[in-house]
């Protein structure tokens, strides 16, 4: 365990030229990204993800190797099938171009530590949500529950003891570290689904209507394990405020007042967490030095 930790504080700059590295982790995500469209597509039809292989939506066709290189392809093809000419969805190289971005910013803030692959598998299983939810207003179990069980030996391996000092100062003073991280990631997950859940069972019997699915509790609960109770909190926090900004100025636009159920949920948690894991201790690091004496 001695060496894992300090394997996880490791990066040498000088190992491999960081513009080289980073080129690598951008155009990997891009392929991840691609792994994510059929992800995304599939996984709430309940298909498996692996058989068969890419195919036209419209026609069938197996998408050959050099007609399924991310982004390129789609520019390449001028956004149509090769087989049959139908129009091949933007989202496709979106999610690529997306992904390939946010794993090049993931790997601006880790560099190259241990920490670093399991950051990368936490945020491309954010994506795969956010754009599922987007689509089907769903957050399929067969990710956020193995995302859970995920958090927990990712805090194990590379601990996590962000405001857990009650804890490494207190009820467990002298465990070692990566426990400490695993009782913190528990209580980071009580702290996020917990709250999600009570927040929407108490809406539920002021106003009679159901606020939100279980399947963002199961999101929060994953999200509060890997990132801990202070980053879960204002992962919920920007939740709310982007989906209130955008339902409000959606409002506006449709000129409607009922915009239940019009919003999922999932999209600006997963949204508020990568936001957290990139810049959160720095958001609320700059809050309490300028709102809490």
């Amino acid at each position: 365990m001695a060496l894992l930790q300090n394997l996880t504080s490791y990066a040498d700059p000088s190992l491999v030229p960081f513009p080289l590295a980073l080129i690598f982790v951008s155009t990997f995500g891009a392929l991840i990204g691609s792994f994510l469209n059929v992800v995304i597509h599939r996984v709430p039809r309940e298909e498996s993800v692996a058989f068969p292989s890419s195919r036209c939506p419209a026609c069938g066709t197996a998408i050959r190797p050099y007609d399924n290189i991310p982004i390129l392809s789609f520019l390449f093809l001028r956004g149509r099938c090769r087989a049959c000419g139908v129009s091949i969805s933007p989202r496709y190289p979106a999610i690529e171009a997306l992904t390939a971005l946010i794993f090049g910013l993931v790997f601006l803030h880790d560099g190259l530590t241990l920490a670093l692959p399991f950051d990368l598998v936490f945020v491309a299983a954010l994506v795969a949500l956010i754009f599922i939810d987007a689509e089907h207003m769903i957050l399929p179990d067969v990710i956020t529950l193995p995302g859970f069980a995920f958090a927990l030996v990712a805090r194990a391996l590379v601990p996590n003891v962000y405001g857990l000092a009650f804890l490494s100062e207190g009820l467990l003073e002298g465990w070692p570290v990566w426990a400490v991280s695993v009782a913190g990631a528990l209580f980071g997950a009580a702290i996020g689904g917990g709250s999600l859940w009570l927040m929407g069972w108490l809406w539920e019997r002021l106003r009679g209507v159901e606020a939100m699915g279980l399947g963002d509790v199961k999101m929060l609960f994953m999200v509060g394990a890997y990132l801990g109770w202070p980053l879960t909190l204002l992962t919920i926090f920007l939740g709310v405020v982007g989906g209130a900004v955008v339902g409000v100025g959606l409002m506006l636009w449709r000129r409607e007042r009922d915009m239940q159920m019009l919003l999922p949920f999932g999209i600006f948690l997963g949204v508020g967490a990568i936001t957290s894991l990139l810049v959160g201790r720095q958001i609320i690091e700059w809050y309490v030095g300028h709102f809490i004496p």
